[in-house]
């Protein structure tokens, strides 16, 4: 499916969502008729300091004027390396971006990633990982890392990482990976309605705290990090 397609199979009554040069920017009416914003990247566009200020400014000039649920539709390169994003601060861009975020939907904006692309480093997690609840549709290709960054990063070989990919989520590239360590929530399919899946989505909404971490270990692909995770909560409870 075309991006045009998704859009239009998701919000059959209608939507105001444009693509200037890679960046999503808009709203769409869902079947409900309530509104719901829209951003995203789309073309594998690179996410740099120009796309993430604009689309943090659309979910904030939202958050003062309207109400409903906020869906961000992911289709990116990783984030911009060029020279300019670097020395105009990119990783505040992009923490500015997943906090825009995370403040929405802590106030009343239930936020929802769409990935229907790629996505990779970067730009993956101030987007789509930012979001309440990451879906998938089938074809999409996530990477945290891929294996050729990731073996200049640890200094492991490729042979020793294509090995532990094959056994382990956690260094492996793909949709099902992620939905393995519980970063995606769930993958749609094709053959159903978007609208009524989404609708279905939007019905029943985990709860606002992040989840990722048991979901992960209830599939076996992030067997510690829950437990890690409570252990840290309740020091910082003790800490009080």
């Amino acid at each position: 499916m075309t991006l045009d397609d998704i859009i239009t199979a998701l919000f059959p009554d209608g939507h105001e969502v444009r693509n200037d040069k890679g960046v999503l920017l808009g709203s769409a009416t869902l079947r409900s008729g309530a509104n719901m914003l829209v951003l995203g990247v789309a073309d594998r566009t690179a996410l740099g300091v120009d796309e993430a200020i604009r689309l943090s400014g659309h979910v904030l000039k939202s958050i003062d004027r309207d109400s409903g649920p906020i869906l961000v539709l992911v289709d990116s390169d990783s984030q911009r390396m060029s020279k300019r994003d670097e020395l105009l601060g990119l990783n505040e861009f992009l923490a500015h971006l997943a906090k825009v975020l995370i403040h929405a939907d802590m106030n009343g904006r239930p936020t929802i990633g769409l990935l229907y692309g790629h996505s990779a480093a970067g730009a993956l997690l101030a987007t789509g990982l930012a979001t309440r609840v990451l879906v998938g549709l089938p074809g999409a290709d996530p990477a945290v890392m891929d294996l050729p960054s990731m073996a200049k990063v640890t200094k492991l070989s490729m042979e020793a990482l294509e090995e532990k990919a094959r056994s382990t989520p956690v260094f492996a590239p793909g949709l099902s990976n992620l939905a393995q360590m519980g970063a995606v929530h769930m993958t749609w399919s094709h053959a159903a309605s978007l609208a009524d899946q989404l609708e279905a989505l939007l019905a029943d909404m985990p709860a606002a705290r992040d989840g990722r971490d048991a979901l992960g270990k209830a599939r076996g692909g992030r067997l510690k990090a829950a437990d890690i995770a409570e252990r840290v909560r309740d020091l910082a409870l003790q800490a009080r």
